[in-house]
C-alpha cells in the first residue's frame, strides 16, 4: 500500500488522566526511536501485545492522518514504522 499525506493510519495512544500522547518505541539495538503505526484498527489491536507498554497506563487505538503523524514524529525525533499484527516492520516511513 502506498502511504500518502491523507492516508489514515492507526496508532496507540497512552492515556494518563486527561493527558494523551502517541506511543513511541525504541529499537535499542539500532538506536532508533519510532512510532508504531498500522494500516487498520484490527491489526493495531492485535499488535498491542508486541509493544513495550507501561503496565499502569491505559491505551487506546486512534486513527490519524499520515501528514499529521509525520509532523508529530519529526518534532519528537521519531521515524514511523508500519507494523503488521505480529509487530513486524512492513514499511519505514520518512517522517517528513
Amino acid at each position: 500500500m502506498t502511504i500518502e499525506a491523507n492516508t489514515w493510519l492507526y496508532v496507540a495512544i497512552q492515556k494518563n488522566g486527561p493527558e494523551e500522547k502517541i506511543v513511541g518505541q525504541t529499537d535499542a539495538e539500532h538506536g532508533i526511536s519510532f512510532i508504531p503505526a498500522f494500516l487498520d484498527k484490527e491489526t493495531a489491536q492485535q499488535a498491542m501485545f508486541h509493544l513495550h507498554l507501561e503496565k499502569k497506563s491505559k491505551y487506546e487505538i486512534h486513527a490519524i492522518i499520515y501528514d499529521d503523524l509525520a509532523r508529530y514524529a519529526v518534532e519528537g525525533g521519531f521515524v514511523i514504522f508500519v507494523l503488521d499484527e505480529d509487530g513486524k516492520v512492513t514499511e519505514r516511513l520518512p517522517a517528513v
